[in-house]
């Protein structure tokens, strides 16, 4: 991963096999975004299409705040003037691609969200597959209190998705934070643990999509994206059955079938 050429990087990796745990490393600024964070962000995630060697990824931060939003003192809210709108629009592209990457990447992505996830870093937490939560934890589209549009890098599209058009026009048109038990309650998040514990139940969640064979897990999460889109049961019907006709040819599948009558678990190879 590399980050601007002025800076040290903003995130770390600790790979523990098919799993890796990426972290994002400026606690004494929150983790707020910038341009740069956003381009290590995206460079990460697209460097993450072609690696079989991963298979699951968990998105966490250091410190108090797991990121709390825009970076004031970054060049994207530089002073006005000739070339502005060119910039920011090169600034918006940059921390857009970063919810494509992680929506696009074939890995699962589990967000373990210590602190305040607020503006960019609510969008960040939007964008992974699963979400854990501490009781510390708050979210919140912070975008609409600077005076801009409540919907930002997938806000918008995410968020109704998950919890409906009412709550999310709530909180989009507010800025209103979601504290933990109410993200419980919207099914924003899949559990809230103690902030020690985020780890240890993000790791026993990834050792069981591990469990599954590589490319069926690959498969299911491009069928969620796909799936969140489709217009028609007939059209979501004719892509699962694409889906399960391609993974019926695997060696994979033949090895599942023969481990669950054996009662065995199964050696899956990725063929």
């Amino acid at each position: 991963m590399t980050a601007s050429a002025s800076t040290k990087p903003l995130t770390s990796i600790e790979n523990r096999g098919p799993i890796e745990i990426l972290t994002l490393t400026r606690p004494e600024a929150l983790n707020a975004m910038s341009p740069e964070l956003a381009d290590e962000l995206s460079g990460y995630f697209q460097g993450l299409q072609k690696r079989r060697d991963v298979r699951v990824v968990l998105i966490r931060a250091e410190g108090r705040a797991f990121c709390a939003g825009g970076d004031l003192d970054s060049e994207a809210f530089a002073s006005p003037g000739p070339g502005r709108p060119q910039r920011q629009y090169d600034i918006q592209v940059r921390y857009a691609a970063v919810t494509r990457s992680m929506r696009s990447c074939p890995q699962p992505i589990i967000a373990l969200v210590q602190g305040p996830a607020v503006g960019a870093g609510f969008s960040l937490t939007l964008a992974a597959d699963v979400r854990y939560c501490s009781p510390e934890a708050k979210f919140g589209a912070a975008y609409i209190k600077i005076g801009v549009s409540g919907t930002d890098m997938g806000s918008g599209y995410f968020l109704p998705k998950f919890v409906g058009l009412s709550v999310a026009s709530e909180f989009l048109m507010t800025g209103r934070f979601i504290l933990p038990q109410r993200a419980l309650a919207t099914g924003l998040v899949s559990d809230v643990v103690p902030a020690d514990k985020l780890l240890e139940t993000g790791l026993e969640l990834a050792n069981d999509m591990l469990k599954t064979a590589p490319m069926g897990l690959r498969l299911t999460k491009e069928s969620l994206n796909c799936l969140s889109q489709t217009a028609s049961l007939e059209a979501a019907l004719a892509f699962e059955d694409r889906q399960q006709i391609l993974l019926m040819e695997t060696a994979d599948h033949r090895e599942a079938l023969a481990a669950f009558k054996e009662k065995r678990a199964p050696n899956y190879t990725d063929t």
